[in-house]
């Protein structure tokens, strides 16, 4: 019961950066102070929505390096669990222990990795930076 509770966990801790997606950083100029925020959350949703119709993808940033290093770490817990386990007689329980704890330390080393800093696909991100530049806003990186 309690493998099962920490693989619940694990599946909960990995659908939650997938409901992230990268943002542009505007510059706070002149126009962006005379709309204010509100305004302006509503140009970039109205700009990435064009980049997406015009057949731009965001791209997987942060979300997707999650998930795969999350994915990688349970495949390789799995395989070392059934190693251990079959020494001691017991593969599947070794495999599913080895899978769950696997799987935790490939999200939290992704999640928490140092210096890599995913960015949107290029061709998207160059299209909403297009897009908010000629309705006056000016886009000093992505985050």
């Amino acid at each position: 019961m309690k493998l099962v509770k920490i693989l619940n966990l694990g599946l909960i801790l990995l659908w939650l950066p997938a409901c992230t997606s990268m943002q542009p950083i505007l510059y706070p100029n002149a126009h962006l102070q005379s709309v204010g925020k509100e305004v302006a959350v509503q140009d970039i949703e109205a700009c990435k929505q064009l980049a997406a119709s015009a057949g731009a993808e965001e791209g997987t940033g942060k979300s997707g390096d999650v998930a795969s290093s999350t994915v990688i770490g349970a495949g390789i817990g799995a395989a070392s669990g059934a190693a251990g386990g079959a020494v001691t007689g017991a593969a599947g329980t070794g495999s599913m222990v080895g899978a769950a704890s696997g799987a935790v330390w490939g999200f939290l080393r992704a999640l928490f990795s140092a210096g890599r800093s995913s960015q949107p696909n290029q061709a998207y991100a160059n299209f909403v930076t297009r897009c908010l530049h000629e309705k006056g806003y000016y886009v000093t990186g992505w985050q």
